[in-house]
């Protein structure tokens, strides 16, 4: 047993005082549920992934561009984050956590019984908070009791979009592997197809997968390649969903089914009397860890490579 309150190592301890929470209705423009008192493992039909009847929502998604707020699950159940009757979503225990409101004074004997501290403890400032714990399950019964944090425990665990970001760096997703045709050490022709792919890799065309862990949880990460961006040097650009076709031979004057381009001028007034050609990559990054998953998006590149476009000649007789 710990015996002084700034020895608390374990961020949770406490003695289960069983709840009964009353019966929660959820509804909005996407459905309604009502989870009776005695059970709480219902599936839920929102307007959005994690986020309850009155607009408020869990833990936020994390992106560098445009991302979703995360879903919370309960063994891969869809669940509110928020509940305004039991609190907010916890994923490192699963469970929804309500700060005891007003918290009791100090000396009362629920300190000592949810801490396990000597009897004598009071509680001084920052020094946490009782809540009310609510511990659903599918298949089982309401579940929780009244436990100490000495932070909100919703914010206790390891930021799960952090560890998401941290998995994706060690996937080391790379620019575009530009292939391209006419060559750069060739010269394509105004009117004349210009072939453009990405080389396929793990970390240029993926699908790449890798995770990150940090206080016991686990955050799992899975990127593919939702389009490739190519700025063709005359101001135009193509975005491909596809990582392209080369180009072969056989393919003769054909444009490219995939990914493809044409010039209507030649790059004689272009610096160098080439375009400059850029290619940057878009990822769909979908992670999930802790009873929770959300999506972000990350670019790489640009690569870049130059090529020259002249003018066919028309000869006379």
């Amino acid at each position: 047993m710990l015996t002084a309150p700034l020895a608390v190592a374990a961020t949770v301890v406490g003695l289960l005082l069983t709840t009964a929470p009353g019966a929660y209705a959820d509804s909005g423009g996407g459905g309604s549920v009502v989870c009776p008192p005695e059970k709480l493992d219902c599936r839920v039909t929102a307007t959005g992934p994690g986020t309850s009847s009155s607009g408020s929502a869990g833990h936020s998604g994390s992106s560098s561009r445009g991302g979703s707020v995360p879903a919370c699950k309960i063994e891969g159940a869809a669940v509110p984050c928020h509940r305004d009757d039991i609190g907010d979503f916890n994923p490192s225990d699963a469970c929804y956590w309500a700060p005891l409101s007003p918290q009791p004074p100090a000396g009362d004997p629920l300190w000592r019984l949810a801490t396990g501290l000597p009897a004598d403890w009071k509680p001084g400032p920052n020094q946490g908070e009782l809540y009310n714990v609510v511990c659903p399950g599918a298949g089982r019964e309401v579940d929780g009791g009244t436990f100490w944090s000495a932070r909100p425990p919703a914010q206790a665990g390891p930021d799960l979009a952090a560890l998401a970001r941290q998995a994706v760096s060690r996937m080391r997703l790379a620019p575009p592997a530009i292939g391209i045709d006419p060559q750069p050490s060739g010269m394509g022709l105004v009117g004349m197809p210009v072939w453009m792919w990405n080389k396929p890799g793990a970390t240029t065309t993926g699908p790449a997968s890798a995770s990150a862990s940090a206080g016991g949880v686990t955050v799992t990460a899975t990127a593919t390649v939702a389009n490739v961006t190519w700025s063709m040097g005359d101001g135009k650009t193509v975005v491909c969903t596809s990582p392209g076709e080369p180009y072969q031979a056989s393919y003769g004057k054909a444009m490219s089914p995939t990914c493809g381009y044409m010039y209507q001028q030649t790059s004689a007034d272009q610096p160098g009397g080439k375009y400059h050609v850029t290619a940057t990559t878009t990822w769909n990054v979908h992670w999930a860890g802790a009873g929770q998953e959300g999506d972000l998006t990350v670019t790489r590149g640009p690569a870049a490579v130059d090529i020259a476009i002249g003018e066919a000649q028309v000869l006379g007789s």
